[in-house]
């Protein structure tokens, strides 16, 4: 068996352990590159193992996770991120049809500046379905514009999603469009969003008239944020929790089975207190909303004005924005920049600003991309190049590529593919018989991004675990029926438009 097709069914594994154990990807992968290292490399080469896997590290990428996760903590801390919801809701004019759309909007303009998916979907989810159970729409109907809405603003040039692929794309030397990729994204996120419209209930909402949008309760502006930081359990209940019976807090916890998210807060029912019951199917999909987020405790209050700090936080994501764009200055860099200067005229909320960084995201980026750094040291790309030129049709392996990428996101974590599988795409964008590459890099994180509405997704987990208790099944259900329909039709559905035309 050769080397690479060694390195290729290990990185099959960690997929795979990691979606059916409370095991970390990150962490696992960086055990696998250090095992794989060491018999590759050895000790006595005159590159020894330890070197060489240090040298897959992307520093770069780091920064740029670092960095961006960090100025959106601050954002977050200083409330300008629940300005922004609000500002999104009262610009739709109270219409109860145009509530969704608002969080549509919100979601994916937190996500184009940098915020991490799943931790958008965590801040959102609680005010969107809070939305939802007031005024009587559809909890899947709310769940997906949260959820397509993030994926729509993912793929911008400043955000996880587009900066990993884009990175990529640069590191193997191929041709790229980041303005297309997120335009792409956009647009089929949009299309989508009109067909759950009208699939789950929202032709009642065209006629259902406006709601009071300059008195909301106080929940209906609380949001989550993302933190690293564990809060020691309560075991006090949680006003307004999705479970029932005794529950305990678990905020800031990973890695967790049973977990519910609710208003904010993890919440994990105690095994022999009253109102146990056996593992609902939501329940069991909820830990998949931990892999790569965490949440602390909720905001007080509601903010419905811009202050000295938040205007500034906006003028340093303009300027992020600007100097990224139009300067083509580094984005990690800026970032930091940006949030070093905030957390020094306006230090408040900078408060707690770096434990609040999506340390498991970076630390599962990183990892997957270290491992991978090293299966393209043993040239895996180019062998499976050789293997696909012998069988000729390079169209077929572009759409099974496609489908991998949708199938293992729906279960396993969206950046972590994204990371793995472009660079294995690359012989596929090489030679006479080479595919284009903008329309296969678009085909496949189109693919492997959309299908996050799987519950067993880290999006979807947290829409089913903001759901209330006599809702959560019911969601499950529905979204494990939409999340698997997308694993079927956006893979040959993007093959179609965006790579067997050839036109990109």
């Amino acid at each position: 068996m050769s080397v690479q097709l060694v390195l290729i069914l290990i990185l099959l594994a960690i997929f795979l352990i990691a979606t059916v154990l409370p095991v970390h990807m990150g962490a696992l992968a960086l055990v696998a590159a250090f095992v794989a290292g060491y018999f590759i490399f050895g000790t006595d080469g005159d590159l020894p193992y330890d070197d060489a896997v240090f040298g897959f590290f992307p520093g770069s990428l780091f920064v740029v996770l670092v960095g961006v996760t960090y100025l959106f903590a601050i954002a977050k801390n200083n409330g300008t991120v629940d300005w922004l919801v609000h500002a999104a809701v009262k610009a739709s004019g109270g219409r109860l049809a145009a509530i969704p759309w608002a969080m549509f909007a919100v979601t994916g303009a937190l996500t184009a500046i940098g915020g991490v998916v799943p931790a958008v979907v965590a801040i959102i989810a609680p005010v969107g379905m809070s939305f939802a159970r007031r005024y009587g729409i559809n909890p899947v109907l709310m769940g997906l514009f949260i959820i397509n809405g993030a994926t729509a603003g993912g793929f911008s040039p400043l955000s996880i999603f587009g900066v990993i692929t884009n990175t990529v794309v640069d590191d193997n030397g191929l041709a790229g469009s980041p303005l297309f990729l997120w335009g792409a994204s956009i647009v089929i996120n949009i299309l989508l969003s009109i067909a759950v419209f009208f699939l789950f209930d929202g032709r009642k909402l065209l006629g259902g008239g406006r709601v009071d949008v300059t008195d909301q309760r106080d929940d209906d502006f609380v949001a989550a944020t993302v933190a690293g930081d564990a809060t020691e359990d309560t075991g006090e209940d949680i006003p307004g929790g999705g479970g029932s019976g005794a529950q305990r807090t678990a905020v800031g916890s990973t890695g967790t089975g049973g977990a519910a998210l609710s208003g904010g807060r993890v919440t994990e029912p105690v095994h022999g207190q009253p109102g146990h019951h056996h593992p609902t199917a939501g329940e069991r999909a909820d830990q998949r909303s931990l892999q790569t987020t965490a949440l602390a405790p909720e905001a007080q209050g509601q903010v419905t004005t811009l202050d000295r700090d938040r205007s500034l936080t906006l003028g340093g994501l303009v300027l992020l924005v600007v100097g990224a764009l139009v300067f083509d200055l580094d984005i990690g860099l800026m970032a930091v920049t940006v949030g070093v200067i905030l957390s020094i005229v306006a230090p408040r909320g900078a408060k707690g600003a770096v434990g609040q960084i999506a340390w498991p995201t970076v630390l599962l980026i990183c990892g997957i991309v270290t491992y991978v750094g090293l299966m393209q040291e043993e040239d895996v790309p180019g062998w499976l190049g050789d293997n696909v030129a012998r069988l000729g049709v390079p169209l077929i392996a572009a759409l099974l590529i496609c489908y991998i990428g949708a199938v293992v996101s729906a279960f396993a974590s969206t950046t972590g593919i994204l990371g793995a599988l472009i660079p294995l795409a690359v012989p596929f964008l090489q030679g006479d018989n080479a595919i284009g590459a903008i329309g296969l890099i678009t085909a496949l994180a189109l693919s492997s991004s959309i299908v996050d509405s799987s519950p067993f997704s880290t999006s979807g987990a947290l829409v089913v675990a903001n759901a209330t208790e006599a809702e959560r099944d019911s969601t499950f259900k529905t979204l494990m029926i939409w999340g698997f329909s997308m694993v079927a039709i956006i893979p040959i559905v993007t093959w179609l438009i965006l790579i067997v035309p050839g036109w990109l």
